[in-house]
């Protein structure tokens, strides 16, 4: 085994130790990455001084964590919709998927301890860290942020022909005239509404900044953009939420509550809506209230099978007492 500079330390010392690169070249790449800002095993990577499954196998040695095959995971299953696409491109990690309130994170480098700190508090779930090769996660993430791009421009293309809003009528008698010109607008904002729906959503978020808009579901307790519409449309969006909930689209200044009933097929779901008023435009939160999405059964409610039967065995018991706190 070559002797090493006791300047270098983790990867890079056991890289030079299993002659996988030279002291030299090891110094260089450590200086390099800290002048770019960029994890040690990034910059090895990208400039091809070191494969990605040699990073993957020695990281995996230094510090404990298996090593998972990113390439067999389908983007569909995994659980990065729980945050923001830019948060997943800053980071260079992405959440995997989600049991109880642990979140599972890929990274490809063991000292990238701010991803699982910023992920921890954009979700509030603890986090556990996933290692893969640098290679499948540049891959994996371009695919997921490609994903979250086209997710809402896809639904354009859905037919919308079971969808039915309330009052339609009279709605149309409120709208000014210019609004029957913002058809894309109207199916736009339609199909976020149904697209809430079938993911079983509980509220709709539409928040406007400075330089953009975003739209933003919470499912299962956790809010998740879905959508950035073109900031130049946010003023159509919020008027047509209000004029289908029945709002007064000419008052801008104040707070306005109002109610969405929209049939799906035979489905019937109600929507609760407020505006409140910022500093770049209104602020819309929606509250789906979706009778059928109630899990009323107890074998919806999560139970594993154990604690289930005790649970009905307690319940039926002659005698004794059950409390339900929280």
């Amino acid at each position: 085994m070559a002797a090493t500079n006791m300047n270098l330390t983790g990867i890079a010392r056991k890289l030079v130790q299993d002659n996988h690169l030279d002291e030299a070249s090891a110094v260089e790449a450590v200086e390099n990455a800290n002048k770019e800002s960029i994890q040690l095993s990034t910059y090895l990577v990208t400039n091809k001084l070191v494969p990605a499954t040699v990073v993957a196998m020695i990281s995996s040695h230094e510090f404990g964590l298996p090593v998972f095959d990113l390439s067999v995971m389908d983007t569909e299953s995994a659980a990065f919709n729980l945050v923001e696409e830019k948060l997943i491109q800053k980071l260079n990690a992405i959440p995997l998927f989600k049991r109880g309130n642990r979140l599972f994170i890929a990274i490809a480098s063991p000292t990238n301890t701010q991803a699982l700190d910023e992920f921890k508090f954009a979700t509030g779930l603890s986090t556990e860290a996933v290692l893969v090769q640098e290679d499948q996660l540049a891959t994996f993430i371009e695919k997921a942020v490609s994903a979250m791009d086209t997710g809402m421009d896809d639904m354009l293309d859905d037919d919308l022909g079971d969808l039915d809003i309330g009052g339609e009528e009279e709605e149309q008698q409120a709208a000014s005239a210019a609004e029957a010109d913002d058809a894309p607008v109207v199916k736009y904002v339609n199909k976020i509404l149904v697209d809430a729906i079938n993911k079983g959503a509980s509220d709709i978020h539409f928040e406007p900044y400075e330089k953009r808009y975003r739209v933003r579901y919470r499912i299962d307790g956790i809010l998740a953009e879905v959508a950035s519409p073109p900031i130049n449309i946010a003023a159509k969006l919020t008027a047509r939420v209000k004029v289908m909930s029945r709002m007064d689209i000419s008052e801008r200044r104040v707070p306005q509550d109002g109610r969405i009933k929209l049939r799906i097929g035979n489905r019937m779901v109600d929507m609760r809506v407020s505006t409140l008023p910022t500093l770049f435009d209104e602020k819309i939160v929606m509250r789906i209230l979706d009778q059928e999405n109630l899990q009323v059964d107890l074998t919806k409610l999560g139970f594993q099978q154990t604690p289930l039967d005790g649970f009905m065995e307690a319940i039926h018991s002659p005698y004794g007492m059950v409390l339900v706190t929280g």
